[in-house]
């Protein structure tokens, strides 16, 4: 259920309201819009009566929410959120890009990524310290020292960190470091993780699972709105299907369905999506011209030293080559793009 009130509505008005939805042992989440404030209700919702709140003051309308996944979904928004992280936007008319390594190699390896992208104007730098891997041989990542590397490069180099949190035992080490924390693919349903970053302030990036609908993923956003933190950006990365020739399949589909039932921002990765790099900056593109609201590309200087996917990383030259092509589009699908800001 969702209560519209008036934005600019006294707070007593507002509590009174926020209240009686509590007496009805439900739980009520502020979400302020452009011209109104909505209240939503999570919680045993059947059991409330509409004409007990149409009443009270300064409300407007009560209005029943179809979907499964409530704080997310259009109808208890119709506002497309936008998530501010200092002076970038992701979602508006803004693109945003998210940068770098898959992992964390070395100090030396992560601030000579993250100066030449730096460069190039990207402000998200993407690393991870902690690497939830297929197979337990496979490359871990530095886990603490990972973490302490990104904070440097943050401290010496002024970039914002988006990185994963692999579980609760790791999360506040992260929560502390990162201005995004990535929840990976096979995260997406670990819903003690998702309740727990739900219960942070950091924005949180949602990865969509390897075999998860677009509602599957938007039920996974629900977890983290409903702990009460609204900082949350989709990613489409591609899902599994019986197609062996690219890593996976990059669904595109997903994301003009996604912007019509949710609010969220949501951004696509290209380089899980096909897992071959040459092919990347295609996919690129056409995420932006099916309407996502930016991009998270693996960069490496060394992609053939790489200590993991290496093979769908982006030089930094090449990526230079897509921003080039991206600042074109842009401006075809009525979009602005923000990480040029510091070098134009």
């Amino acid at each position: 259920m969702l209560i519209i009130m008036k934005l600019e509505s006294p707070r007593k008005d507002i509590e009174s309201v926020k209240n009686k939805i509590a007496e009805k042992n439900c739980i009520p989440h502020e979400i302020p819009g452009a011209s109104k404030l909505g209240i939503g209700i999570t919680g045993p919702t059947n059991l409330l009566i509409e004409e007990d709140f149409s009443s009270m003051d300064s409300v407007e309308e009560v209005i029943r929410v179809t979907k499964p996944y409530k704080l997310v979904s259009r109808e208890m928004k119709p506002d497309s959120t936008v998530i501010n992280l200092n002076e970038i936007k992701i979602g508006g008319d803004e693109l945003t890009i998210i940068a770098g390594p898959c992992s964390v190699e070395s100090r030396q390896q992560l601030f000579d990524i993250a100066g030449v992208l730096k460069e190039m104007g990207i402000k998200l730098l993407r690393a991870g310290a902690y690497k939830p891997r297929s197979s337990p041989y496979s490359f871990q990542g530095l886990k603490e020292k990972g973490v302490e590397y990104l904070l440097d490069v943050k401290k010496e180099l002024g970039m914002m960190i988006v990185t994963e949190a692999k579980d609760t035992k790791s999360l506040p080490l992260i929560a502390a470091a990162a201005d995004v924390i990535q929840i990976g693919a096979r995260n997406m349903q670990n819903f003690s993780l998702l309740e727990e970053v739900g219960q942070l302030s950091n924005a949180v990036l949602l990865k969509r699972g390897l075999a998860a609908t677009i509602e599957d993923l938007l039920m996974s956003a629900e977890y983290i709105l409903s702990q009460g933190n609204f900082n949350v950006v989709l990613c489409e990365r591609g899902i599994r299907t019986f197609e062996t020739m690219t890593r996976n399949t990059l669904d595109l589909n997903a994301i003009p369905m996604i912007k019509k039932n949710s609010h969220l921002p949501i951004i696509v990765d290209p380089s899980h999506g096909i897992g071959i790099w040459d092919k990347v900056p295609s996919m690129a593109l056409a995420a932006i011209a099916c309407g996502a609201d930016g991009l998270m590309i693996e960069v490496h200087n060394h992609p053939d030293k790489a200590l993991s996917d290496g093979f769908q990383s982006l030089t930094p030259k090449n990526l230079k080559k897509l921003l080039d092509k991206i600042e074109q589009l842009a401006s075809i699908v009525d979009r602005k793009i923000n990480y040029y800001a510091t070098v134009k």
